[in-house]
C-alpha cells in the first residue's frame, strides 16, 4: 500500500482480506442465478452448462452480487467488498467491470442498474 494512506483505507483492506479468507472456508458452495452457476471452491462459472472464463475481479464481483441477490448494492459497497477499499474521487472501475461481466455472461438483464444507487442481481 503506497504511503501516505488513511487508517480508514487500511481498515477496509484488512476487513476485505478477512472476508475473502472466510469465504474460502465454504469451498463446496454453489450459487445459481437463472442459467448462471457459480462454484466458489473451484472458482468456476458456468452459463447454460458452458464454462465462462472470468478474471479474478469479475469472479469476485459476480460472487458479491450473487451473495446479495435481490438487494441493491452501492458502488462504494462493491469497491470495498470486491476491491478492498473505497477510492476517493471519481472512478469508473465498477461500471467498466459490470459491463464486461454482463457481456461475458450473455444475460445482461440479470445484473440490473438501479439508477443513482448501484446494482442488483435479479432472478428471471
Amino acid at each position: 500500500m503506497p504511503k501516505p494512506f488513511s487508517p480508514r483505507e487500511l481498515t477496509a483492506r484488512v476487513k476485505a482480506v478477512l472476508r475473502r479468507a472466510a469465504n474460502t472456508a465454504s469451498s463446496d458452495d454453489v450459487t445459481t442465478l437463472g442459467p448462471i452457476t457459480l462454484a466458489r471452491g473451484s472458482r468456476e462459472v458456468r452459463v447454460d452448462g458452458n464454462e465462462v472464463e472470468l478474471t479474478q475481479r469479475e469472479f469476485d464481483l459476480l460472487e458479491y452480487l450473487l451473495r446479495h441477490t435481490g438487494q441493491v448494492v452501492t458502488r462504494d459497497e462493491l469497491l470495498e467488498g470486491v476491491w478492498g477499499f473505497v477510492l476517493p474521487g471519481q472512478t469508473r472501475t465498477v461500471e467498466v467491470h459490470v459491463a464486461q461481466l454482463r457481456k461475458k455472461l450473455g444475460y445482461p438483464e440479470l445484473i440490473r442498474t438501479v439508477r443513482g444507487l448501484g446494482y442488483k442481481a435479479v432472478r428471471r
